[in-house]
């Protein structure tokens, strides 16, 4: 293993990390902090995004915001923030000769901000809100429209920037009550990874992490199953494609499924030669290009396929989807297509090693919500995962019962699109 890995605990309890990869010539510092949508109600939908813009506005030690992104860029970084929908996390490459000004900014800009410019802040959102919507003000954004399919009435479904009616009227206080709540000890984690050392790290982070205030983790509400299946949900929108995704409620990461979860996304897409890209756009010419992937809460997770194409030829797409699903579900890989998938989950995992990015995210940002396994504890898990069983889980997940399909486009299409979903031939059944 070309890297150590080191978790602490600091007597206030903030948990740092460090990922010494000495052969690296980078750095990477990453403040993961357990707040997103999910942590809001109608009420502030929209409050962890804005709290991240406002922490840019300057702090008490950092007023003039010029200087403070300059004194990080001197050194080779450059700030960015990030809010998701079950956390948010601050980060910035930087020399590794550096650290100490990195964390001197991300300490105080965390701990001391000013908060002040709402309103400038708050058009810069509600401008880049418009992204996300038509010009009635319709949501068309893809992922949006999916979560709230998955997760009805939980705050799952809450757009992480908030709508325009939360947004424009969140107030100071609000702001505050928010960062008091969840900006303390228990909910962050401090990371840094690269070409760093562990008792430097340490030495830093307590000296500019000092002021943070004492608190316990955030609190996340469960999510319910999403109501059987299969659901369409259709937006018509004027574009030359219908833009779809099709998805499967399944499981967090740690569960022992995930596994084989990850070998069926390498089966489905990992390169022209993979299932989909070649049976959809290679062999077919349906669509310029296919995607799957997993997405994972530390309670739930979502196996999506997404595919924009001529609206007459959606059904067709999602038809042959189906199709592919239901084979895996019925008939075990070969021998060559495990192999190959397992050896190219080890060789990527191996590739992480050179990423401080990769190495922060999987130690510091799994720290948030539970302890990290190794690289190569996660890589066994996966050759362990047989043919019989990846098949099975298969069937387990890909059920119609299970299926979700969100769809943004013209009504050319949208009849035979909703009569493949509501037959979803090809796929298994748990009835």
């Amino acid at each position: 293993m070309s890297f150590s890995y080191h978790r602490d605990v600091l007597p206030n309890g903030l948990r740092v990390v460090t990922v010494e990869t000495p052969h690296l010539h980078t750095a990477l510092l990453a403040v993961y902090v357990r707040t997103g949508s999910r942590h809001e109600t109608a009420a502030n939908n929209g409050v962890s995004h804005f709290l991240e813009h406002l922490f840019f506005r300057g702090s008490e030690g950092w007023p003039d915001t010029v200087k403070m992104n300059s004194a990080v860029e001197e050194v080779g970084g450059n700030l960015n923030g990030v809010t998701t929908r079950d956390h948010g996390y601050y980060y910035t490459p930087l020399h590794p000769a550096h650290l100490d000004v990195g964390l001197e900014v991300l300490g105080d800009m965390l701990t001391r901000p000013k908060l002040t410019d709402m309103e400038v802040e708050r058009n810069i959102i509600l401008e880049e809100m418009l992204d996300e919507v038509d010009e009635k003000g319709r949501d068309i954004d893809i992922d949006n429209l999916s979560k709230r399919v998955l997760f009805p009435h939980h705050p799952l479904a809450f757009k992480i920037a908030g709508t325009k009616e939360s947004v424009s009227l969140l107030s100071h206080e609000q702001i505050r009550e928010h960062f008091a709540r969840h900006y303390v000890t228990g909910n962050m984690v401090v990371t840094a990874a690269g070409r760093v050392k562990h008792d430097e790290v340490l030495a830093l982070v307590e000296r500019h992490f000092a002021r943070l205030p004492r608190g316990p983790e955030s609190i996340d509400l469960p999510p319910p199953p999403t109501p059987a299946g299969p659901h369409l949900h259709v937006v018509t929108h004027d574009e030359s494609q219908t833009e779809f995704r099709i998805s499967f409620r399944t499981v967090p990461e740690h569960h022992e499924d995930w596994p084989a979860l990850q070998l069926l996304r390498r089966f489905l897409d990992d390169g022209l030669s993979s299932r989909l890209p070649f049976e959809i756009v290679e062999k077919r010419g349906l669509a310029y290009s296919v995607h799957a992937s997993l997405e994972a809460f530390h309670d739930a997770g979502i196996f999506e396929i997404e595919a924009a194409c001529a609206p007459d030829r959606a059904s067709l797409v999602v038809a042959e989807v189906f199709r592919v699903l239901g084979e895996l579900s019925t008939t075990p890989v070969g021998d060559e297509e495990l192999a190959r998938a397992r050896r190219r989950h080890r060789m990527l995992l191996e590739f992480s090693q050179d990423s401080p990015g990769e190495l922060a995210g999987w130690f510091g940002g799994t720290e948030l919500f539970r302890r990290p396994e190794s690289f190569g504890r996660r890589a066994d898990l996966v050759d362990a995962a047989s043919a019989a069983h990846v098949r099975d889980v298969a069937r387990r997940y890909f059920a119609r019962e299970n299926l979700t399909v969100v769809a943004v486009g013209q009504r050319k299409g949208i009849k035979a699109l909703e009569k493949v979903v509501e037959t979803a031939e090809g796929l298994p059944t748990t009835r």
